[in-house]
């Protein structure tokens, strides 16, 4: 007798992990909040002082959130349209041809994270660990000092604080987006927090006649006032980077189209605020020549806070807010590691990349490898010396992220894509004309801006050879088939 039998059929495969979407709007505002303070504004306030040379850098304040914000709607745009992980990797690889010169950008972009990434969430762990040693004044002193290629290294107590800070961040990151949607949320308000008990305490002791004692010629629109403008701008970029944070996650997020414009435009404007009622309150306490001196002065620049609050509190008051900046630098390095460690991963998932970045985590379905490596080069990079990175930071970004960006959203296919979905950015173009402006102001109004550019383009030299080795050896492993 003949009988049926059943097809034989593979065994079922289980799927592959992918990330999940659970990051909602208040975590995603918050993971930007969190990323833009950090210790920046807390460190760089004296800076902008300086660089403009009086209490007129509360102007600096503005126009950087103008900057921001305008910026901010190109983000918007962009991370509504391609709600896709690591961001930027994601929008120039669409706008400029994905077989193109989109390739060649969007992998330009992730090389030079490998290097811009880490040297920015050091920035943080450093600041971290400069603040700690308020409490711990001996940990400043280097135990080893060395030059390697004309780059000093720097090994001391405060290096062992500031690798502690980012093991602690990876180990807080270690778990699912969803677990990490309630930790953002309640460290942007802490942050908020911080700040706002700062404003409150200066202008509760605020007097006029110190916060706005201007030097004569202070607005004279001479040279000197728009070279200090563009230093302090500089600066200002800096302390307002992480804005754009929750566009990284753009394949975590609960409904991107939401989400992503209202956390990026409305971080800006918060946190803006707060930088300008920060600023404004402390030059109403500290005169802004006694804040001016101390630039040259790391340790004094470092705690021109707690010096502000001992004021007017005392000790116990400026040790209570330098524990709140320390927590506000952690948590900068939490939010930077979180969104930035996306980009290598959307590379290799992409195959721009080496693959290794592309894993995930089977349980915990967020890209472990990619969040590890970063981890490890930003404990690197914490014995270089906070001051040696900014200038360097803002320049690689504005060159390899926001130039690109501002130019991709003046393009016919996104003046086409832009029609259909996403985010419409008022009086377009507009804000994004104004946005590069600012960046080119900010590129080429300090005297030195070709070092920053010649570093710059040591980094896109080797990105590119990189690029042509494996495009060849890629051609030759398809042809060996």
């Amino acid at each position: 007798m003949k009988t049926d039998r059943l097809p034989l059929t593979e065994p079922i495969k289980p799927a592959k992990p992918e990330l999940q979407r659970g990051l909602s709007t208040m975590s995603a505002l918050g993971l930007n909040v969190i990323g833009m303070v950090g210790v920046g504004p807390f460190v760089t306030l004296s800076l902008i002082v300086a660089a403009m040379g009086g209490p007129q850098a509360m102007l600096g304040w503005v126009l950087g959130a103008a900057l921001s914000l305008c910026d901010g709607m190109v983000w918007s745009e962009l991370g509504t349209t391609y709600p896709e992980a690591g961001g930027s990797y994601a929008y120039l690889k669409h706008l400029y041809g994905e077989r193109g010169l989109g390739r060649v950008f969007s992998f330009l972009y992730a090389w030079q994270i490998l290097f811009s990434s880490p040297l920015s969430i050091a920035s943080g762990c450093i600041g971290f660990s400069q603040y700690v040693s308020f409490f711990v004044p001996n940990a400043s002193q280097p135990i080893v000092s060395v030059k390697l290629l004309g780059v000093p290294f720097v090994w001391s107590g405060q290096t062992l604080i500031a690798m502690g800070a980012c093991a602690l961040a990876l180990l807080v990151l270690y778990r699912s987006i969803v677990a990490i949607d309630k930790i953002v949320r309640w460290l942007g308000f802490v942050v908020v927090l911080t700040l706002v008990f700062i404003i409150f305490a200066g202008f509760t002791h605020f007097d006029p006649k110190i916060a706005f004692d201007f030097p004569p010629g202070a607005f004279a629109l001479n040279s000197a006032f728009f070279m200090g403008l563009g230093a302090g701008l500089l600066v200002a970029a800096y302390d307002y980077g992480g804005y754009y944070s929750a566009c990284f996650m753009g394949a975590e997020v609960r409904d991107p189209q939401r989400t992503i414009p209202r956390a990026v435009l409305g971080s800006v404007i918060i946190v803006g605020s707060l930088y300008l009622l920060m600023n404004v309150s402390v030059l109403g306490v500290l005169p802004w020549r006694e804040m001016a001196q101390e630039t040259g002065n790391t340790h004094a620049r470092m705690f021109t806070m707690a010096v502000f609050m001992e004021r007017l509190y005392g000790h116990t008051a400026a040790g209570i807010t330098v524990v709140l900046i320390a927590v506000a630098a952690l948590c900068s390095v939490l939010a930077l590691l979180l969104g930035q460690s996306r980009i290598p991963f959307a590379a290799a998932r992409d195959g721009n990349f080496p693959a290794w970045f592309g894993a995930i985590h089977p349980k915990l379905r967020m890209p472990h490898h990619s969040l590890l490596w970063l981890g490890a080069i930003t404990m690197i990079c914490c014995m270089f010396r906070l001051q040696e990175v900014i200038t360097a930071l803002v320049v690689i970004r504005i060159l390899f992220q926001f130039l690109l960006q501002g130019i991709a959203v003046l393009l016919p296919k996104h003046r086409r894509e832009r029609k259909v979905r996403g985010f419409r950015m008022p009086l377009y173009p507009i804000p994004a004309l104004l946005a590069l402006g600012g960046f080119l102001f900010i590129l080429f109004s300090r005297p030195n801006f070709h070092r920053e550019i010649r570093t710059a383009g040591i980094i896109l030299l080797a990105g590119l050879i990189v690029y042509a080795v494996r495009n060849y050896m890629a051609r030759n492993r398809t042809a060996n088939v």
